[in-house]
């Protein structure tokens, strides 16, 4: 029976026929084949589709030294019988041309950042019943002491498709794992990669740009990889950057939205894709300016207010008391506000904005905190703060009339 699977070595077979060695779990069907071209979960790489006598492979894995199919229906055929067995030629396209893309990126990234190390790698599956490999995504996660940057990021992208355009040989070997662990060259991960450990390991190579230890399917050349673009980057862990990209239908589909969004945007600031860096600088100092002159022309409002507000302060509770409202302030800065007026302009200064916030200061005399008690008790909300400063908000009423509250009106 077959302890391993021969799709490594061979990734291009992807209909054979073989023995039924074993069969077994009536309820979950499962068969062990004599010798087998579908791939087991592993490395990083997911389980082969397929058909074992019609019959659809739902996953496939290495266990004790067995290559177990796990089907979805019995298999109509007995121990010692011959059977059919079709390896999902998309899937199996679509694994090589992603888990050798992985490799090519790493080599980019070889020639990006010193003391590179290499974190980790995963396949999602995609959706490829229609043939669009819609859905599915690569990662490889970088070990770099400084992390990786938008440059970086672009920069692996353009490598890695050079890589695909030079058109280098892929191959792989097994050679003696003393060997192997004795080359700076070979890329290593214990805890994903298979071949690491035994007398041997087996050794992928794109010629003149990587090495790495892996017991995955991959191309025979890197052309058949298609085009590589990046999607995204995260970082899962301390000192680990997860650079996630897809290859085929949807890396060309996700470039034709980024290049379709460029051009939309150059055309709404009237300049070219190449100028738009330029172009975005120019707006956010636009932008700088704008707000710099708002918030001068906040202040100067909230000063012509106040001033307003003078005229109107109010006796209460052996106190003066300023009340009004301001509009266009923001929670913290009515409370800032407030508190610079308490005690030099009124005991209590009780600001409300347009949208029922509320900002008490006193110069100590009267609690704020009470104050704002008050006020949430008759028209609901809540806030809190210190006896000298406190603040309110979801106030279930009209500012005037909360200020007409407040005004002891």
């Amino acid at each position: 029976m077959a302890a391993h699977s021969l799709a490594p070595d061979q990734p291009a077979v992807t209909s054979f026929d073989a023995t039924v060695a074993a069969s077994d779990e009536p309820d979950h069907p499962t068969v062990v084949l004599s010798e087998t071209y579908f791939y087991p979960e592993g490395g990083g790489q997911p389980a082969d589709r397929g058909t074992i006598a019609g019959v659809p492979v739902t996953d496939v894995q290495s266990v004790d030294g067995r290559v177990l199919h796990h089907l979805a229906d019995p298999l109509p055929a007995d121990e010692g019988e011959v059977v059919a067995c079709e390896v999902d030629p998309a899937f199996r396209t679509y694994c090589r041309r992603a888990h050798t893309a992985s490799h090519a990126l790493y080599g980019a990234g070889r020639r990006l950042f010193d003391d590179l190390g290499y974190g980790g790698f995963g396949i999602t599956a995609p959706d490829i019943d229609d043939g669009t490999a819609g859905g599915g995504k690569v990662r490889v996660d970088l070990r770099t002491p400084a992390g990786v940057d938008d440059d970086d990021l672009v920069e692996l992208e353009r490598l890695t498709n050079r890589a695909v355009w030079d058109a280098r040989p892929v191959s792989w070997e097994r050679v003696p794992a003393d060997e192997a662990l004795d080359r700076e060259d070979v890329a290593f991960n214990t805890k994903t990669e298979e071949g690491i450990t035994g007398d041997t390991v087996r050794l992928v190579e794109i010629d003149g740009w990587d090495v790495a230890a892996c017991g995955g399917t991959h191309v025979g050349n890197t052309h058949e990889i298609g085009p590589v673009t990046v999607l995204e980057r995260s970082n899962p862990g301390e000192g680990l950057t997860r650079v996630e990209f897809a290859v085929g239908p949807r890396a060309i589909d996700r470039r034709a939205e980024d290049h379709r969004a460029a051009l939309g945007a150059a055309r709404a600031l009237g300049t070219a894709v190449s100028n738009l860096p330029d172009a975005v600088g120019r707006l956010q100092e636009e932008r700088s300016d704008l707000e710099s002159e708002l918030s001068a022309l906040r202040e100067r409002y909230v000063d012509a207010r106040v001033a307003a507000l003078r005229e109107d302060i109010v006796e209460r509770d052996g106190g003066r008391w300023l009340v009004g409202t301001i509009e266009g302030v923001d929670a913290n800065a009515l409370a800032d506000r407030a508190g610079a007026l308490a005690g030099e302009t009124a005991a209590v200064v009780a600001l409300v904005t347009d949208d029922a916030s509320l900002a008490v200061a006193t110069d100590g005399t009267v609690d704020a905190g009470d104050v704002v008690d008050d006020v949430a008790a008759r028209f609901g909300g809540g806030g809190g703060g210190s006896p000298t400063v406190a603040q309110a908000g979801g106030l279930d009423a009209d500012p005037e009339a909360v200020v007409a509250f407040l005004r002891g009106e």
